[in-house]
């Protein structure tokens, strides 16, 4: 089980002016949606959907480069507050806490996504093998770290397989830890994986078994890829997610599922929540130097595509672990989520909606770096 096999974090990175007053960020309420009785959209019962914070809000969005000052030397302290509860892990398998040849099985982004373009290389050829070597960070919101949070993720380094999942935090409303169905829809994905059949792994098959199982009251979001015959095989459900970095560009993100504003798809024990068949499946070639970060919704509610791309980019340079850019991913989402003055895809979000926020949103956060590399048969 994930966070409990954890170790501490190390890095080399220190953040300048950590904001431990966040204005809207610190009087917000997550409006997120749950079910609870009913799958119809119409019945089900919304948990806390208020934003308490009416700020007036600035529509122009901020790019900037992230403000992060790189520790010369070889100091291996990470600095913050919110580090005390950082987990880390690249064990070889556990749970925790665009493209013209994308298939998009089910998915009503198929004809928007394919004008995308990525070429394969051509020096890949049958006799090389790709490989997925994977690390992670996962920072718990600060008011849940006692209970572990309600993130969770697996990595099964030998199946090459990775995965997320967001218990939704409306649950908190009923007295309900949604963190624990998370953990076990992770924990009972792994038994999946290892009963799968050998070098043909089915994420949306594992998920559906995974789900089957997974007794915990809560609902959950989820997302499994797995390396196989030279492409990713995933399979998305709600708002946590993947992007792909090559040479330097984000070339694919997969498409956020919600009935509405902050009200995501979610798995859930019983009737209560969308079906596992309801995730978006997809088979993506890869090559060897792509980076995969795969991560929960307080990854990608903080930060934007090229914010993320430039950490990747950046890290790069220097060739360091998965593990190692996970962190330094994570640190910068949780330095967004505290800041009030920035534009975020969350915010963004908040504001197409209808209401008047701005800045970050403070939440559990996972981030699961995955370097694609190659090795030859002989």
């Amino acid at each position: 089980m994930a966070s409990s096999r954890c170790t501490a974090a190390t890095g080399d990175l220190v953040v300048d002016s950590l904001i431990t007053s966040c204005g809207n960020v610190s009087h917000f309420v997550k409006p997120i949606g749950v079910y609870f009785n009913n799958r119809s959209l119409h019945n089900c019962r919304k948990a806390g959907i208020g934003l308490k914070s009416r700020e007036t809000i600035n529509r122009s969005s901020n790019y900037a480069r992230y403000p992060i000052a790189w520790r010369s030397g070889n100091s291996n302290s990470l600095t913050g507050p919110w580090f005390r509860s950082l987990h880390t892990s690249s064990s070889p398998c556990y749970s925790d806490s665009v493209v013209p040849d994308v298939s998009f099985h089910g998915s009503a982004y198929e004809e928007q996504l394919s004008n995308f373009a990525v070429s394969a290389d051509p020096n890949i050829r049958g006799d090389r093998t790709l490989n997925l070597q994977s690390g992670s960070c996962y920072l718990p919101h600060p008011d849940k770290e006692k209970t572990g949070g309600e993130d969770a993720h697996l990595i099964c380094e030998a199946e090459q397989v990775i995965g997320v999942a967001d218990g939704v935090g409306g649950w908190a409303d009923v007295g309900v830890n949604a963190g624990d169905y998370a953990r076990e829809l992770m924990s009972n994905s792994v038994d999946a994986i290892r009963d799968e059949p050998k070098g043909s792994i089915d994420p949306a098959r594992v998920l559906e078994k995974a789900h089957s199982f997974t007794k915990a009251k809560g609902s959950s979001t989820a997302c499994i890829i797995a390396l196989t015959n030279q492409s990713l095989h995933a399979v998305n459900l709600g708002d946590s997610g993947f992007i792909i970095v090559r040479e330097g560009c984000t070339i694919f993100h997969s498409p956020v599922q919600q009935h509405g504003f902050n009200f995501p798809y979610q798995l859930a024990n019983g009737d209560g929540g969308d079906l596992p068949s309801s995730g978006q499946v997809f088979t993506i070639p890869v090559v060897p130097g792509d980076v995969i970060v795969a991560g929960t919704d307080g990854l990608f509610d903080n930060l934007f595509d090229n914010e993320i791309t430039e950490v990747v980019v950046h890290e790069m340079k220097t060739g360091p672990s998965p593990q190692v850019v996970a962190q330094k991913i994570a640190a910068l989402a949780r330095y967004r989520a505290l800041d009030r003055m920035r534009q975020t895809p969350f915010s963004a979000a908040a504001q197409d909606a209808g209401f008047r926020y701005y800045g970050g949103k403070l939440d559990d956060a996972t981030v699961v770096v995955s370097y694609i590399t190659s090795s030859t048969n002989m």
